[in-house]
């Protein structure tokens, strides 16, 4: 048995196999620092900014701080399990990818199109936020017509390439996290007294109080903490175009935690210092700025330009999470395409490796966001495609889990050692079996206001209407191409394996001063 393996590690060269060669065509441009910015600010958005006033509301300081821990510590977890696969197996499907070869590809068909369904209501709702935004200061101009101007401006800057693509990334990102780190500071000083002269300290922890809801609350913010979290598995999905996956892809999956850490939790622990759950301001305001806690603890505090400063944070922030949107979108439906589970064509390529027609035809599917625009009725429509996409994070989490644990189930039957991994999930199994279960529980758990007290039938199907739909698109798939879940001795655990070549090893040697710059960029 050890014979074979050895016999295929020297047969199956990593750029020609058949999960591979979609991923020639797509360029491997994206150098360490892309992928490292990308994991920390990628996808901090309009939503972090926004709807994490909405998440003080729900549950109260100490429930918002409780539900966005708990869903820290699965998403931890998660990007264990992916970083261990991804590492070892950089291709562009990503988790898709992996469903399919350790699973069955029925799930990974399912598991792709819930996936894209997700980032297309991203998207769309990235272009009514920056129109909205926008339009606090410009209001001659139709909301309409910001949308169309600014659908052309993502749609060009994405079919650039994926170089230009990451260096637009990292310097937003960038001011992303400048700018949220800086009002960390100003909340500290506005909190002692030091700005606007009024010590706060924990005075409104204890008065409305820190919970607004009990449970009821916290179960409702699960819902809000996923759907902000969503998009730290895009580190995978970048694998498949990054210069140096094994370098750049651990390193990016320990930024994870720290991301969790200082600006999910430190956003939801300041706000509420600063700002009473029972605030109106938080959820009564039409307009993105002026809902934002951040902006509420600003103008409290004597900061009269703190609408402008947040409004143009909000602008950087929906430019860098609408172009983060269309870049996984397009990535997840040219694989689909690639692998016969969507129309051929999505997965053509430029010779810059850029997919054009996904791009297109992805962005095109967002302009979704122009029922919004539509009478009330249409509106509301329009509110309910946005939040059927609520538990699809949690699905896909699960799924990464799962795929986790029949990899290793995979390694086991076909005699390869763990250490043979260049990246190594930490406290396997417990942590990939702690992710699955959690996910799987929130999947249910975080409707269960609809039924409890009452039964709400809208709210009951936003809530839970997509288990089916996944349900639905993996039983039909498996029907129609009489697919089997795959046994561990058959897994394909070779396909796509890059070993490193010698620049990479080369670039693994870090000198002190590369060991100080990767450590200060």
């Amino acid at each position: 048995m050890d014979h074979l393996h050895e016999e295929m590690r020297s047969t199956v060269h990593p750029m020609t196999s058949h999960h591979q060669s979609g991923d020639e065509k797509l360029k491997r441009d994206l150098k360490s620092r892309h992928i490292t910015m990308m994991a920390i600010g990628g996808i901090i958005g309009p939503g972090l900014l926004v709807g994490s006033g909405t998440a003080l509301a729900y549950a109260g300081p100490g429930g918002a701080l409780i539900a966005f821990a708990a869903t820290g510590v699965i998403v931890f977890f998660v990007m264990q399990s992916l970083g261990e696969i991804t590492t070892a197996i950089p291709v562009s499907g990503a988790f898709m990818d992996f469903a399919g070869r350790f699973c069955d590809p029925a799930l990974s068909f399912a598991l792709g199109w819930i996936y894209w369904y997700l980032w297309i209501t991203v998207l769309a709702n990235e272009y009514n936020a920056i129109s909205i935004v926008i339009m606090y200061w410009i209001q001659i101009v139709p909301q309409w017509a910001w949308i169309v101007l600014w659908w052309f401006i993502f749609l060009g800057l994405s079919l650039v390439g994926v170089l230009v693509y990451g260096e637009i990334e990292f310097w937003l990102s960038s001011i992303k996290v400048l700018a949220i780190l800086a009002y960390f500071v100003l909340a500290i000083l506005i909190d002692t007294g030091v700005i606007g002269g009024n010590r706060i300290g924990m005075q409104l922890w204890n008065n409305p109080g820190s919970f607004a809801d009990g449970i009821n609350g916290i179960a409702k913010v699960f819902v809000i903490a996923g759907t902000l979290y969503a998009g730290v598995e895009m580190v995978s999905v970048t694998a498949g175009e990054c210069e140096n996956p094994r370098r750049a892809v651990p390193r990016a999956i320990k930024q994870v935690f720290w991301r969790i850490i200082i600006f999910y939790l430190g956003t939801i622990f300041f706000i509420g210092l600063l700002i009473p759950y029972n605030s109106s301001r938080l959820l009564s305001s039409q307009s993105k700025t002026a809902a934002s806690p951040l902006t509420i603890s600003l103008q409290d505090a004597g900061i009269h330009i703190a609408a402008h400063i947040i409004n143009g944070l909000i602008v950087v922030s929906v430019v860098s999470a609408g172009m983060s949107s269309i870049y996984i979108t397009s990535r997840t439906v040219c694989y689909l395409g690639k692998t016969k589970r969507a129309p051929k064509f999505l997965s053509t390529t430029n010779k810059r490796g850029v997919p054009w027609c996904a791009i297109v035809f992805s962005n095109f599917c967002a302009c979704i966001c122009f029922i919004n625009q539509g009478p009330g009725g249409i509106g509301t429509a329009y509110t309910y495609l946005i939040n059927l996409s609520g538990v699809s994070t949690f699905i896909v989490w699960a799924v990464i889990c799962l795929t986790h644990i029949q990899f290793r189930r995979g390694l086991k039957a076909q005699g390869v050692h763990i250490k043979d991994l260049p990246f190594r999930a930490l406290w396997y199994p417990y942590g990939a079996y702690f992710g699955l279960g959690a996910n799987i529980f929130l999947i249910f758990f975080q409707g269960y206001t609809s039924i409890i007290p009452s039964f709400d039938l809208v709210s009951f199907t936003v809530s839970y209407i997509l288990i089916p739909v996944f349900l639905l698109l993996f039983f039909v798939y498996k029907y129609l191409w009489k697919t089997r879940w795959i046994h561990a001795p058959e897994m394909d655990i070779w396909t796509g394996r890059r070993l490193p070549h010698e620049n990479e090893i080369e670039m693994e040697n870090f000198t002190i001063w590369s060991r100080l710059r990767a450590i200060i960029i």
